[in-house]
């Protein structure tokens, strides 16, 4: 077993090619196995584990600085690092993360999920390390998507403009450019990827242009000349316009040919971008044959969802109204858009990741007559927050914006919980904010956004198991519900529980009823605007608690507390929620019970409040 005797880079190099073969099938072997069991992104990790070993054979890590877009992409490289006997526990609580993470190593220089950054952290680090005269590589693997989103091209823009020697690696597993490939091409590859070539060719260039007339027209040659390889050979000359250099493309399974590329890339000046081509879940065939269904996780829709309930709602709604259309940042599949991209292909946009442009596309797409639908993740929603602001809210256009994932999300890590959403979108003029507390609210909500056309509405929706209710248990428009009172309408306590945490809220008045302490319990199902209703409600308790599973500071509860100040100055307000910080992935449910907001938790929270 070769994985096992792998404890840092420096291993890798004493291996043969064959030894470096099975290698390569051990990681394959040992990734499909914990994923089976962790859950993961598969197809990504599968597909780059020849380069990840070309790249810790080429480059000392972490010397030399390797940065992951997106991150999610990172697992072979924690195999090769010192993390094998931490990998059973990938994504697990107390396990390692799957992302890139100080914490664990310091060959880990970016905690980032946030797709499109790499290049401009590469040119932000080779800047400084430029300035200090530290002689380090600074290599940035960008692809698996990550091309497509807008700040990608913003940092190559600026890398090409620095000339700062930069290596870049191209990850293209179909999800970014694609060159034709053929006896051509193989010869400019070998050509333009052979540096004392290209050295030669820039002094000749240099000789012919000093000499008389002569001279003029040999540049004329040399100049046309590559101006009708670039018109051939169209990937470099898109970034060879920008300033860097390209090369390839090269087979990204071929450990040998990349390295080759690597060292070769490394004797440029300047930004150098290594092309690689590479296979999207090679070498397991369920990651192959459905590589979208294996892009971002391996859960797809689960069963009783709020992602089903968003779905089911969306393609009925779409089925009667004909101007409803779909957008997200790719993830058709994660957010549930697959089922609504298959009955309804010419209405639905994958606009990749780019989340600002899906944005200000659905603003235009409403100013034209359609219904958008914008189906985010609720941390991915918070890049493209000006957008939302200015390019539709300020219009009072009608676009439904769907977050998924909302709140403490669990296994995915700080990059990944949705708990900045309430607290922004609460900013924003004109913006309804709805917090589903069931399956059936979810549908509710989004059939009643569908009939507000005087602004943009939000739904978000947590990642954890949807309550099933009756409709009779369901609340409509956009009033809030009273779930429980006292009988005698004496209860010292008021309970806001928004969204999921209606179930807490629930669960804490019943272990206080238990101890003779009577409690009323709203669901607000608004977020913002708040219904008055309940407001005047809760302003006849003497002590009033709002739950929320997003940032205390600023979301749910700080509206409830500014808008009962002035009403009612004598009732006493806790605000419950997740505290401001960076929290670490582990299971929702236990997080949440870790910042008191589980049952027991709240409940302790008011026994104290009232002794």
């Amino acid at each position: 077993m070769h994985l096992e005797s792998i404890q840092n880079p420096d291993d890798l190099r004493s291996l043969t090619e064959e030894e470096l073969s099975a290698l390569a099938e051990e990681i394959r072997s040992e990734i499909i196995a914990v994923i089976d069991r962790t859950g993961g992104h598969i197809g990504s990790n599968l597909g780059v584990v020849e380069l990840t070993i070309a790249l810790h054979r080429v480059f000392d890590s972490p010397n030399d600085t390797i940065l992951w877009d997106t991150g999610h992409q990172c697992y072979v490289h924690k195999l090769l690092t010192g993390r094998k006997d931490q990998f059973a526990d990938l994504r697990q609580p107390e396990g390692i993360s799957g992302y890139p993470s100080q914490t664990e190593s310091p060959h880990d220089w970016i905690e980032n999920s946030h797709a499109s950054t790499v290049l401009s952290y590469a040119h932000g680090l080779a800047t400084a390390f430029n300035a200090s005269q530290d002689d380090r590589r600074v290599v940035a693997v960008i692809g698996d998507g990550a091309m497509t989103g807008g700040m990608a091209f913003e940092g190559l823009n600026n890398l090409g403009h620095s000339e700062l020697d930069v290596t870049i690696v191209l990850n293209d597993n179909g999800r970014s450019y694609a060159p034709t490939v053929g006896k051509l091409t193989e010869s400019l590859i070998r050509i333009r990827s052979n540096p004392t070539y290209m050295r030669r060719q820039r002094r000749f260039e240099e000789l012919a242009e000093k000499l008389p007339w002569v001279g003029e027209i040999f540049e004329r040659g040399i100049n046309a000349t590559k101006a009708a390889i670039r018109e051939i050979f169209e990937p470099a000359a898109f970034f060879e316009t920008l300033g860097v250099h390209y090369l390839g493309p090269f087979d990204g399974h071929d450990i040998n040919e990349v390295e080759e590329a690597l060292k070769n890339a490394s004797e440029f000046e300047g930004p150098v971008l290594v092309h690689v081509l590479t296979q999207k879940g090679r070498g397991y065939e369920p990651a192959e044959s459905d590589p979208v269904k294996h892009m971002h996780d391996t859960s797809g829709i689960k069963p009783g969802s709020y992602t089903e309930a968003f779905t089911e709602t969306l393609m009925k709604e779409a089925e009667s109204r004909k101007n409803v259309v779909a957008l997200t940042a790719a993830m058709p599949d994660s957010t549930g858009l697959l089922p609504f991209m298959e009955r309804f292909p010419d209405r639905c946009f994958d606009v990749g990741i780019a989340e600002q442009h899906a944005v200000t596309a659905s603003a235009g797409m409403a100013m034209g007559g359609l219904r958008p639908v914008v189906a985010l993740y609720a941390t991915f929603l918070t890049r493209a927050i000006d957008q939302i602001n200015l390019d539709v809210a300020l219009h009072r256009l009608p676009v439904i914006f769907c977050l998924d994932r909302a709140g403490v999300t669990g296994d995915d890590g700080p990059s990944h919980h949705g708990v900045l959403d309430m607290v922004l979108l609460t900013k924003i003029p004109g913006m309804k904010v709805f917090a589903p507390s069931s399956y059936q609210e979810l549908q509710q909500m989004l059939q009643d956004a569908f009939e507000y056309d005087d602004g943009p509405c939000a739904i978000r929706w947590a990642k954890t198991a949807a309550p099933h209710v009756d409709w009779s248990e369901v609340g409509s428009g956009l009033s809030a519900r009273c779930v429980s009172s006292s009988e005698n309408n004496d209860s010292q306590v008021c309970i806001l529980g928004a969204g999921k945490m209606l179930s807490v809220a629930i669960d804490a008045s019943k272990r206080l009823a238990s101890e003779g302490i009577s409690s009323t319990v709203w669901d607000p199902r608004l977020i913002s605007p708040l219904d008055q209703d309940m407001i005047k409600n809760a302003a006849e308790h003497s002590l009033v608690i709002t739950i929320e599973d997003g940032f205390r500071q600023g979301g749910f509860g700080s509206l409830v507390r500014d808008t009962l100040a002035g009403l009612s100055p004598d009732t006493r307000i806790s605000v419950l929620g997740v505290p401001v910080d960076h929290h670490q992935h582990g299971n929702a449910d236990a997080l949440l019970a870790s910042f008191g907001l589980d049952g027991e938790g709240v409940a302790s929270t008011i026994r104290q409040i009232l002794n």
